[in-house]
């Protein structure tokens, strides 16, 4: 989404989404001051379109649009240097993950690659239990439009038993499958009722 520079408050605040960020996120936004501390701790800030205390402001003011259209909201790491730094003890990063939810609720991923990365990561977690890195990144970079990304790699990781050709035989595969099925059962629940 391009960035925006100037926005009508009057026209586009959306209260409703202050509440249902501040309800699932179980966070406060209203108690951010914007000191900047999120953002100085945050080592992606250079690729964000806005950084994390714009993104607070922006939740304060009801800009859901510009909010779950943004990207720093996909490219945050959730590294917590944001949260362990805030003065009023706001959990960021946990608001950072609401969002990503809510974007994807919303149809609003501005980040494909990540999107297909976040697929194709808990599809491996459903299928075998734990990630299966052998059979998760082919099929991510196949998706991805990059099929020959990092085959050179492949040899090497192998030869030093780094990965396996099989995925692996893990305790508790059916417990992990029952932590799937119910978060699909969640899945269309309003989003404040999912944390």
């Amino acid at each position: 989404m391009k960035r925006v520079n100037s926005i009508s408050i009057q026209q586009t605040f959306d209260a409703d989404f202050v509440r249902q960020v501040e309800e699932a996120s179980e966070q406060k936004v209203s108690k951010c001051y914007q000191c900047g501390n999120c953002m100085a701790s945050c080592a992606y800030t250079f690729v964000y379109d806005y950084p994390v205390n714009q993104i607070m402001r922006f939740i304060q003011l009801g800009q859901k649009e510009i909010v779950l259209n943004s990207r720093s909201i996909w490219l945050c790491a959730n590294c917590q240097a944001c949260t362990t730094r805030c003065p009023n003890d706001l959990d960021v990063a946990r608001i950072m993950e609401t969002l990503r939810i809510m974007s994807r609720r919303e149809e609003t991923v501005t980040e494909p690659d990540i999107r297909i990365f976040y697929d194709e990561f808990l599809r491996s977690v459903k299928t075998f239990g734990r990630v299966f890195e052998t059979g998760l990144l082919p099929v991510y970079n196949i998706r991805a439009g990059r099929p020959f990304t990092d085959m050179d790699l492949a040899p090497r990781v192998l030869k030093k038993g780094k990965l396996s050709f099989l995925p692996p035989r893990i305790n508790g595969r059916k417990e992990i499958a029952g932590i799937f099925e119910r978060a699909k059962l969640r899945r269309n629940r309003p989003i404040s009722e999912c944390h």
